[in-house]
């Protein structure tokens, strides 16, 4: 199976990737006003967790600065992972991405919001390696759009490779996590993700 070609989601290189996506049929005459509402949550980083239920991945929301942000994320925060199992020893338990872009497409039949994640490192301590098991390379593409009566919530994983720029117990921590990535454990806890996105009335 090959990668979709999605519109601002990078092109798979090398590595593992995976495209992790649902949808929401709604009333055509209600879409514009569901879609508010699936921004709305999209957006708020800090309360997925709660959208998705205790099998999902905690998630936190910082600024540039590393401060707990509580508002629109914005192209240079960051986000905090907690993912079910060890986490990393370099940052305390957690994974750390970087938002590296956000965009939003918006014509008469379709409208969508992406966000690109990338492995990054702690903020605030530049010394430190990436704070993450998937190396730089890698980046996580969150989608949400409308299109016709659909809505969609999807996250498109690409060039996924196992970070080994760190400590030995996170390399081997790292290979693992990222070798249950590619047999597809990663794809569920993103499955999770999208559906709770979307699970409203």
């Amino acid at each position: 199976m090959k990668p979709k070609q999605i519109p601002g989601v990078p092109i798979q290189k090398k590595g593992g990737f995976h495209d992790t996506e649902s949808t929401k049929q709604c009333k055509i005459l209600e879409i514009n006003s569901k879609f508010a509402v699936l921004k709305e949550r999209f957006f708020s980083i800090n309360r997925w967790k709660e959208y998705c239920g205790k099998a999902s991945a905690d998630f936190k929301h910082f600024d540039a600065s590393g401060n707990v942000a509580d508002r629109i994320p914005r192209k240079g925060d960051f986000i905090r992972i907690s993912i079910p199992g060890p986490g990393t020893v370099e940052a305390k338990g957690y994974d750390w991405v970087e938002i590296i872009n956000i965009s939003h497409r918006d014509t008469d039949r379709h409208e969508s919001y992406l966000m690109m994640c990338r492995p990054s490192k702690q903020p605030n301590k530049l010394k430190s390696h990436i704070a993450h098991f998937y190396t730089p390379a890698a980046t996580s593409n969150m989608l949400i759009s409308r299109e016709g009566n659909i809505l969609k919530a999807a996250i498109y994983g690409r060039n996924e490779s196992p970070n080994f720029n760190a400590s030995f117990w996170d390399k081997v921590r790292n290979f693992f996590i990222a070798l249950g990535g590619i047999f597809g454990f990663g794809k569920m806890q993103w499955k999770i993700l999208t559906d709770g996105l979307l699970d409203f009335d």
